[in-house]
């Protein structure tokens, strides 16, 4: 087994290539609780608290990724906070649209 060089350069672009397509898919996978806020107008279930606490999370490895210089990480968690992001709007948007109806 060779070790090194264009070897090396190449596992390193099959890794990034593994946590650009695990970012993708964690991405699809808030695919639905934007629908369920966005679409149907329901916020049921949706914790604000467990939002913070998972954004800051990403915060994190979103610095780790920086400072590991690791493009997978870094895009995977700036796009998983900005549909996190899109999620916690329309919770705000539909619980005041729900208040503004009861005045």
């Amino acid at each position: 087994m060779w070790v090194g060089g264009a070897g090396n350069c190449m596992a390193e672009a099959w890794i990034e290539a593994i946590g650009l397509l695990a970012g993708v898919i964690g991405i699809l996978a808030w695919i639905p609780q934007i629908i369920q806020v966005w679409v149907e107008k329901r916020h049921d279930g949706i914790s604000l608290t467990t939002f913070g606490v998972v954004s800051f999370a990403l915060g994190l490895w979103l610095v780790y990724g920086i400072l590991v210089d690791s493009l997978a990480m870094i895009v995977a968690n700036i796009m998983t906070l900005t549909v996190i992001l899109a999620v916690i709007i329309g919770v705000f948007r539909v619980r005041n649209s729900e208040i503004e109806n009861q005045l």
